[in-house]
């Protein structure tokens, strides 16, 4: 099934670029909620997958990309598993985590990530997280 965004204005440069880097189709998502409700780590986003994914079907491309989610975003994919349109929302935290350093922002620091989250934080995200930080 082929969807596409029907109102153009929506569509900004940086939403094309997001859904290129991450070849996800961003219009594909109808906002059942599973993917915030599989996430492992929603607790402590700001936008949980689910309304990151939102702000960007409503074009509001810099709002999700200034949000903190997608830097704790693990990359677990249990969004991905529980998702029944097959949307990636850790793809597409990580396009915007790549657009973001590629444009120069500043990224999340090991040493500026709380304490406390790491202490509640499952033991594969951390493991899964690391992979953000190295190399």
């Amino acid at each position: 099934m082929n969807i596409k965004l029907e109102n153009k204005a929506l569509r900004s440069p940086g939403i094309e670029l997001v859904e290129k880097v991450s070849s996800e189709t961003i219009a594909k998502c109808y906002q059942c909620g599973n993917c915030t409700g599989g996430c492992p780590v929603s607790y402590a986003m700001d936008l949980p997958p689910t309304q990151m994914i939102r702000a960007l079907q409503l074009g509001r491309f810099d709002e999700a990309a200034s949000a903190e989610s997608m830097w704790i975003c693990v990359g677990c994919l249990q969004c991905y598993s529980r998702c029944p349109q097959g949307v990636s929302a850790a793809n597409i935290f990580e396009a915007l985590r790549q657009l973001s350093l590629r444009s120069g922002r500043d990224r999340k620091e090991i040493k500026d990530i709380p304490i406390e989250f790491l202490k509640k934080a499952p033991q594969q995200a951390i493991v899964c997280g690391f992979r953000k930080f190295v190399g």
